[in-house]
C-alpha cells in the first residue's frame, strides 16, 4: 500500500508499508473540514513553517499519537517544549530515518517563528521520492532539486498572493521534472482561488508530467 490523501490546503497524509507521514496538519480550522485532528494517526509529522495554517494541529496530534515532528530547528524546539517528540533539521540537511530519508529544501516564504526559515521537504520512502514544496515563491534552485533527486511526485502551491501562482508553478514543474505533480494551497479562501484544471492543462502541454487534481478527502494510489 502506497497512497497519498489530500486533506485540503497544504495538508497531506502519505501512507506506505513503512510509515505514515503527515504534512502541515491544518485540520481543525481547515475550511474544507474533511478530517479531524482526532482521527489521524501518523508516525511522523513534517511542518514546513510556523504559520497557523501549516502548524495547525501538529502538536496536539503528536502528543496524542507519539508521532515524531520533523522540522527546522526552531519549530522542533517549540515542539519539544510543548512535550512532543521532535527531530530538528535545517536547510540543506538530509537525514536517514527508519522509513527512508528526508532532505530539507529551501522555500522562499515567511518563517512564522522568530529567527527561523520556511522550508520544503524531499521524502524518500518505500521506493518513492516525493517533493513537498511548502509555501514558496518560484526560485531557480528548483532545477537543482530536480537534478539532485529523481522525483516521482511534486506537491506545488498554486494559490498566488501568498505563494507562487499557477503560471510560476508551471515553470517550477518544468524545472523539477517530476513524473507527477499535485497542486495545493489554493481555493481555501477567495483570495487564493484558482482553476486547477487550467494549471493541469498548462503543465501537461509543456512537460512529460501527469498532473493529479485531488479533491479534499481524495486518496491517490502512488507508484514508484
Amino acid at each position: 500500500m502506497k497512497e497519498l490523501t489530500y486533506y485540503g490546503h497544504a495538508c497531506f497524509l502519505l501512507k506506505t508499508g513503512q510509515a505514515s507521514i503527515l504534512f502541515d496538519p491544518y485540520l481543525k480550522d481547515n475550511p474544507f473540514k474533511v478530517a479531524s485532528a482526532e482521527e489521524v494517526t501518523p508516525d511522523y509529522i513534517l511542518i514546513s513553517h510556523g504559520h497557523f495554517d501549516h502548524t495547525g494541529d501538529a502538536f496536539a496530534i503528536a502528543k496524542r499519537t507519539g508521532a515524531t515532528i520533523i522540522s527546522t530547528a526552531e519549530i522542533a524546539h517549540m515542539a519539544s517544549e510543548a512535550g512532543c517528540k521532535a527531530h530538528a533539521m535545517h536547510l540543506g540537511g538530509k537525514h536517514d530515518f527508519p522509513f527512508g530519508y528526508v532532505r530539507i529544501t529551501l522555500a522562499f516564504h515567511g518563517a512564522g517563528v522568530p529567527g527561523g526559515h520556511a522550508c520544503g521537504f524531499v521524502v524518500n520512502v518505500s521506493g518513492i521520492t516525493l517533493y513537498f514544496a511548502g509555501d514558496t515563491a518560484l526560485f531557480g534552485d528548483m532545477a537543482l532539486i530536480g537534478k539532485l533527486e529523481k522525483l516521482d511526485y511534486a506537491l506545488l502551491p498554486i494559490g498566488d498572493n501568498f505563494t507562487m501562482g499557477p503560471e510560476d508553478a508551471v515553470v517550477a514543474a518544468e524545472m523539477l521534472q517530476a513524473r507527477h505533480v499535485i497542486p495545493m494551497h489554493y481555493n481555501t479562501w477567495p483570495l487564493i482561488a484558482q482553476d486547477p484544471q487550467k494549471f493541469k492543462r498548462a503543465v501537461e502541454r509543456k512537460c512529460p508530467t501527469t498532473v493529479h487534481v485531488l479533491q479534499p478527502g481524495e486518496t491517490l494510489p502512488l507508484r514508484a
